[in-house]
């Protein structure tokens, strides 16, 4: 993600091959043992059976509708996992009462923006390692995660963000403290991402808490006297300061359907 300056069977022809090898020789009568008298005609297959077992050939269906109008970055491939490394934020209910706040009022520039289902702070773009790539990946990040300390942090800047492709466009908190020790973490990361071959993270980051979400480019919407706005309703907010004041304890990597949890010392 960077901010909106920058901030990553089929079996046709088969059954005819096997047909036409195992041929009986003809037997009494003159026709082949086990030949019906009938004419050699194949049944048709049942619309039901021919869509039970999709072709292998075709790559997984990727219906942007059935994500909320998200694409992937790259495309879906078979032994391929998607893999990103971050740290997790779990919200207290004031954090979304809050999110609330801000959402309601952003709405009424973008009512297509959507709240995250979950929060985090990244830490490495998202990246793409083979299977037998997952293990030894993530204990090389085991390892480089034992000497970090916890730390805490505070993100409090209201920021628009779009991801690099332009496709989606998010509303985040910024950090405004503890920027060194996030740069501390993302060297550790980049270390194992280079030993790996895979993309580093983004020059010059900007780390953030996304809080909402929509599909498409909607910076010139949300940038200006809107976002001015929101940074009010957040200062204004109660006990923000302490609020926003936030915990590193853990950073995780999700790869595919699994996650993998490194606690900070």
């Amino acid at each position: 993600m960077s901010a909106a300056p920058l901030v990553g069977y089929s079996s046709s022809g088969s059954e005819d091959e096997a047909e036409a090898g195992t041929q009986a020789r003809p037997g009494a009568g003159g026709r082949p043992r086990g030949q019906s008298p009938f004419p050699n005609q194949k049944l048709p297959v049942p619309d039901s059976v021919l869509h039970m077992f999709p072709s292998t050939e075709e790559g997984p269906e990727d219906d942007s509708t059935k994500h909320g109008g998200r694409m992937r970055t790259f495309p879906h491939e078979r032994g391929n996992w998607a893999t990103h490394v971050y740290l997790p934020y779990d919200a207290r209910e004031e954090f979304l009462d809050l999110l609330d706040a801000l959402l309601f009022h952003a709405q009424t520039y973008v009512p297509r923006l959507v709240r995250m289902e979950a929060f985090h702070l990244s830490l490495s773009q998202s990246v793409v390692l083979r299977h037998h790539w997952i293990h030894p990946f993530v204990q090389a990040l085991k390892d480089r995660m034992a000497s970090c300390q916890r730390f805490c942090f505070t993100a409090n800047r209201v920021k628009i963000y779009t991801n690099q492709e332009k496709t989606r466009t998010f509303v985040g908190l910024e950090v405004t403290s503890g920027h060194a020790q996030f740069l501390d973490l993302v060297s550790e990361v980049d270390r194992v991402m280079e030993e790996f071959d895979l993309a580093t993270f983004y020059q010059d980051p900007s780390f953030h808490v996304s809080l909402a979400w929509c599909v498409g480019d909607a910076r010139l919407q949300l940038e200006g006297p809107l976002l001015r706005e929101l940074q009010e309703i957040v200062d204004e907010f109660e006990d923000s300061e302490m609020l926003l004041r936030m915990h590193a304890e853990q950073v995780r990597c999700k790869s595919g359907n699994k996650f993998f949890l490194m606690p900070l010392k």
